[in-house]
C-alpha cells in the first residue's frame, strides 16, 4: 500500500506549483479540463451515508442506487490496481473506490495526475470495505479542478493561529470542527431572526456611514464622500436610525449588521464585528430581560442540543433562572471587602481602590482623576467584576454618567433603567428602556460635546435631528443590543472573537 502525498519541505512550493502544472497540462492533453465546469453531482456525502444507515454489506451491495459524488481529496491510498480517494465535500468525507479492472486502463491511468486537495468526482454503487466503510465504487471518475498548491502537511488542519485566520479558506478546508463553527454561527443568525419575526417584528437596514458619531461612546472609523465633499463615520451602532422608525411607527423592529469601532485587536475585540439590535414599544428593560433570557437559552437548546454548555473549562448553565445583581452589588462582591456600600459615595476612595491595579497609560491614569462617582463605579467593575461572572447574570442600575441614551429610573435618577448581560467574563448583552424625553436628550448631547472640547475621545455628536424626532413623540421604548460574535463565541466554546469571524482584521505582512 502507498499513501500518495504532495512532497513538502524538501520541495520549495515553486517545484511544487510547477510540477502540478505539468499535470493540468497532461490531463488537458487527455481531453480533461483541469478547470472544467458542468458536471452535475447528485449526491453528497451525507445523503449517501443516510441513505443506509447502519445497513450491513450485503443489503448496501443489494442496492442498485448510483451515487453522484464530488469533493476535495483529502487521502489517496493504492493498492496497485485499486485505489481508494476520501472526498470532502459540505456534509463530511465519502469514500470513493477505483479498480483497474471497472474503470480500464486510461479512467484509472488519471490517478497518477491526481494530486491532495484536488476535486474529483464520481459516480457508482456503494459497498462497505472489510473494515465496515461505506464506499463508493466508481463506474467512472474525473479530476474536476486542479489544485496548484498543496493543502497543510498532514492536511488534518492548520496549526499556526495566524495562518488559519490569515488562510481561513484552507483552516476550512483542512479542519471539519472549524467548518461546524461557522454552521452553528450561521444558525444562531437564522434562530435569532425566526424568533424576533415570530413575534412581530420588522427586519430593516440602516445607514453604515453617518455624518455624525452617534450610537455608542467609541471612537469611529472615518471616510470621505467625493461628491458631497463630506466627512463620514462609519457606524458605531445603528441605534438613534433604529429610533427614529420606532417615532414613524415602527414599533417592534430589529436589525442585524456590521458596526465598527476604531479600537484595539484582543480576544474579546474585532474593529468590524456583528451586532443585533432590536427596539420595542411599550416595554420596560425588565421585559427584555425576559425576553433575552428567552431568546439565548432557546438559541442554545437549539443549536448545542443543551441549555448546560462547556466553556474554556468552565461549566455555564444557560437555563432558566438568571442572577440579577445591581453594579453598585457586583462591586461591592468582586472587590472583597475594600469596597463598602457607604465607600460608593467617596470619589477618593474608588479611585485608591481602582489605580491599585491600574495597568493602562499615563494619559489614562490621569483621565481617573476627572471620573465622576459613576465613571469610577464603571471602571471599578470593569477591572474587577466582569471577568469574574461564569453563569449568566443582569447587571443593573447603571450610573447615568455612563449611559447617555437609556432613561433614568424614575425613583433615583442617578441610576438608568439598563442592564448588561455577562456571561463566561464578557459582556453579551446591553439593553435600557430608552430616553424619550427631548429635552433631557438634548443636555446628554451638549455635556458630549463639552467633554469632547475637553479632549475626551469616546463621545458623541449633537444630533438635531435625532432630538427633533423626539420632539415629534416617541412611545415608551427599550431597545437592545447584543454581540452576535461573542455569543458565538460561547454556544461553539471558541477562545477568541476571531474564530467565529470568518475574515478577521489582520495587519498586513
Amino acid at each position: 500500500m502507498a499513501d500518495q502525498e504532495t512532497p513538502t519541505g524538501s520541495s520549495s512550493l515553486e517545484a511544487q506549483r510547477a510540477l502540478r502544472l505539468e499535470k493540468a497540462e497532461k490531463l488537458r492533453s487527455l481531453g480533461v479540463n483541469p478547470w472544467g465546469n458542468g458536471r452535475k453531482v447528485e449526491n453528497n456525502a451525507g445523503e449517501v451515508k443516510a441513505h443506509f444507515g447502519d445497513a450491513p454489506t450485503e443489503k448496501v451491495e443489494e442496492d442498485p442506487t448510483v451515487f453522484s459524488v464530488a469533493g476535495r481529496v483529502m487521502m489517496v491510498r493504492t493498492f496497485g490496481k485499486m485505489a481508494f480517494l476520501v472526498l470532502r465535500d459540505r456534509t463530511g468525507d465519502i469514500q470513493v473506490q477505483l479498480r483497474k479492472d471497472k474503470l480500464g486502463e486510461d479512467s484509472f491511468g488519471l490517478l497518477k495526475l491526481l494530486d491532495m486537495g484536488d476535486i474529483a468526482a464520481a459516480s457508482g454503487r456503494a459497498t462497505r470495505t472489510k473494515t465496515g466503510e461505506l464506499t463508493v465504487v466508481a463506474d467512472e471518475w474525473t479530476i474536476l479542478t486542479k489544485s496548484l498548491r498543496p493543502l497543510p502537511e498532514k492536511w488534518h488542519g492548520l496549526d499556526d493561529v495566524e495562518t488559519r485566520y490569515r488562510q481561513r479558506y484552507l483552516d476550512l478546508a483542512t479542519d471539519p470542527d472549524v467548518r461546524e463553527v461557522f454552521r452553528k454561527r450561521s444558525r444562531l443568525v437564522r434562530y435569532i431572526r425566526d424568533f424576533l419575526d415570530a413575534r412581530g417584528f420588522l427586519e430593516v437596514e440602516t445607514p453604515m456611514m453617518h455624518p455624525l458619531v452617534s450610537g455608542a461612546a467609541a471612537k469611529p472609523f472615518t471616510t470621505h464622500h467625493n461628491a458631497l465633499d463630506l466627512d463620514l463615520y462609519m457606524r458605531i451602532a445603528p441605534e438613534l436610525y433604529l429610533k427614529r422608525l420606532v417615532v414613524g411607527g415602527f414599533e417592534r423592529v430589529y436589525e442585524i449588521n456590521r458596526n465598527f469601532r476604531n479600537e484595539g485587536l484582543s480576544t474579546r475585540h474585532n474593529p468590524e464585528f456583528t451586532m443585533l439590535e432590536f427596539y420595542l414599544a411599550h416595554a420596560t428593560y425588565e421585559d427584555l430581560m425576559d425576553l433575552t433570557e428567552e431568546l439565548i437559552s432557546g438559541a442554545a437548546q437549539e443549536i448545542c442540543g443543551t441549555t448546560r454548555l462547556r466553556y474554556q473549562g468552565h461549566d455555564v448553565d444557560l437555563g432558566p433562572g438568571w442572577k440579577r445583581i445591581s453594579m453598585a452589588d457586583a462591586v461591592i462582591e468582586a472587590t472583597e471587602g475594600k469596597i463598602s456600600p457607604s465607600d460608593l459615595q467617596e470619589p477618593e476612595k474608588l479611585k485608591a481602590v481602582l489605580l491599585e491595579s491600574f495597568r493602562g497609560t499615563d494619559a489614562e491614569r490621569k483621565a481617573i482623576d476627572l471620573m465622576s462617582i459613576g465613571e469610577l463605579v464603571g471602571a471599578l467593575f470593569e477591572e474587577h467584576a466582569e471577568h469574574r461572572i461564569v453563569h449568566p447574570t443582569f447587571v443593573t442600575r447603571f450610573p447615568a454618567a455612563i449611559s447617555p441614551l437609556a432613561r433614568r429610573n424614575d425613583q433615583d435618577p442617578v441610576f438608568t433603567d439598563r442592564f448588561e448581560l455577562y456571561c463566561a467574563g464578557r459582556e453579551i448583552v446591553n439593553a435600557f428602556s430608552e430616553l424619550n424625553d427631548p429635552r433631557q436628550q438634548q443636555e446628554i448631547f451638549e455635556r458630549q460635546v463639552e467633554a469632547k472640547m475637553r479632549g475626551a475621545e469616546e463621545t458623541m455628536d449633537f444630533d438635531a435631528d435625532y432630538i427633533a424626532a423626539l420632539e415629534h413623540g416617541m412611545p415608551p421604548t427599550a431597545g437592545l443590543g447584543m454581540g452576535i460574535d461573542r455569543l458565538a463565541m460561547l454556544l461553539t466554546d471558541s477562545a477568541s472573537i476571531r474564530d467565529v469571524i470568518l475574515f478577521p482584521l489582520l495587519k498586513p505582512r
